[in-house]
């Protein structure tokens, strides 16, 4: 195995950057064996957490772009896991409902992401989990812009 420079394995913004990659691939992969995409995963967890919303509102809370809202629910709707109805407030825009399909589905995408962890995570006692999972979302609400 090539030896990578010091001044790099010193630097958390590149270990974590190196780690992110892996779980990102890892999550990708899982996912690909449910027919899912990271995106798909998103949704259904916003729409079952928080309940019907708008495909703007998905966005916003998903942290993803208008189109690929868009294109992540035609996906979904597609495969039967969400439904979109038009907003009886204002027709212009869709409300989207997580279904029984879609309740099962991310049951199952929450077992792949669950194995992802473990997987992820191997090396780490369950206090060492715990401990990093604390100190990154402390560091991810430091840095996350106003207004999300």
């Amino acid at each position: 195995m090539d030896e990578i420079p010091e001044r790099l394995v010193t630097k958390p913004s590149w270990l974590l950057t190196q780690l992110a990659v892996h779980a990102r691939r890892l999550a990708f992969d899982g996912f690909a064996e449910t027919g899912a995409r990271g995106y798909h995963y998103r949704i259904l967890a916003a729409l079952q957490e928080f309940g019907p919303a708008s495909q703007a509102e998905l966005g916003r809370r998903c942290g993803m772009d208008r189109s690929d809202v868009v294109a992540a629910i035609n996906d979904l709707a597609a495969e039967g896991y969400v439904e979109r109805t038009p907003d009886p407030d204002d027709r212009r825009r869709n409300i989207v409902t997580l279904n029984d399909a879609g309740t099962r589905q991310l049951r199952r995408m929450d077992r792949v992401l669950d194995g992802v962890q473990d997987d992820l995570l191997s090396p780490l006692t369950a206090q060492d989990r715990q401990t990093l999972t604390r100190l990154l979302t402390r560091l991810v609400a430091h840095h996350r812009p106003a207004g999300d």
